[in-house]
């Protein structure tokens, strides 16, 4: 039985890039127009909010004391102790009119990041990979892109255009996290809302964040969707699974762009929620800086 209840009651605009490292027992996660990362123990206690002074969206863990953070000007290096943070790679630091949005770590320690159009702007965004320093850009003339997340075995990603709202699939290199030949469509969404944020289980399984669509949607590696799961504000962003039986997810969600009407109609809106699934998840490795 689903059981889903509030882990951490700040609503944010625009939360989003959850994820788990599972040796420091550590939930993070994002406000990305705030500028914000926030961290949990899973140990109890408060959340740590961090200001980071620019909008940032994800972020892979390095080793136990550093953490490669994606932002609006390029990926950071942090210092989890201190909260220094020095830039390592530019990506489109140039460009004022885009930012970071979905991003994950490939099971090659790659990490597979994007850019979009701070006002969505259409075919504005791209999808790069970087690992050990290289950064190669992989599509371009994206308008928003997301569902950034990997097969198990590391010879599948994914990733999806909220514009058209279609997922795309391509096979990867397994020791390098690039792709090999041209996406094909996964799943399109012809319903309620659009594509956001995904993370794949130990199973092969895609679990997708409905925007607008108040529901995270779980998709059998053929692209069969197998389970939905209706969660109680409209706009969830992205799930991650977290503790250390990967049993449960962490999933972040939104208040931007709703009404004042639309906001007093769902006051749990841009908070971040705890849903117990009993399932079988996994985690994203370090990635090999």
């Amino acid at each position: 039985m689903t059981k889903i209840s509030i882990f951490h009651d700040a609503p944010c605009e625009l939360g989003e890039g959850p994820g788990f490292d599972p040796r420091t027992n550590t939930v993070w996660w994002f406000d990305i127009l705030a500028g914000r990362l926030f961290e949990k123990s899973l140990g109890g206690g408060e959340a740590q909010v961090h200001s980071l002074g620019q909008m940032a969206s994800a972020l892979a863990a390095i080793d136990d004391g550093r953490q490669l953070v994606l932002t609006e000007t390029g990926l950071f290096v942090r210092d989890r102790s201190t909260g220094h943070s020095v830039m390592h790679r530019p990506i489109e630091a140039d460009n004022p009119a885009t930012r970071s949005n979905d991003a994950r770590v490939h099971p090659a320690g790659a990490f597979w990041v994007s850019t979009m159009g701070k006002r969505a702007e259409q075919d504005a965004g791209s999808i790069y990979w970087y690992r050990e320093g290289e950064l190669r850009k992989l599509y371009g003339n994206i308008s928003i892109a997301n569902s950034i997340c990997f097969a198990p075995d590391g010879r599948t990603a994914y990733f999806a255009d909220m514009g058209p709202n279609i997922i795309w699939r391509v096979d990867t290199d397994p020791e390098t996290g690039l792709p090999n030949g041209e996406p094909l469509a996964f799943h399109t969404h012809k319903g309620k809302g659009g594509l956001d944020g995904s993370v794949v289980d130990a199973h092969g399984n895609l679990w997708n964040a409905c925007w607008g669509g108040s529901a995270i949607n779980v998709f059998d590696p053929s692209g069969k969707r197998i389970r939905t799961i209706a969660m109680p504000v409209p706009q969830p962003t992205c799930p991650a699974f977290i503790g250390v039986d990967t049993a449960n997810l962490i999933v972040t969600s939104a208040y931007g762009e709703m009404t004042d009407v639309a906001r007093q109609k769902n006051p749990h809106a841009g908070k971040t929620f705890l849903v117990e699934i009993a399932g079988k998840g996994r985690f994203d490795p370090p990635v090999r800086l």
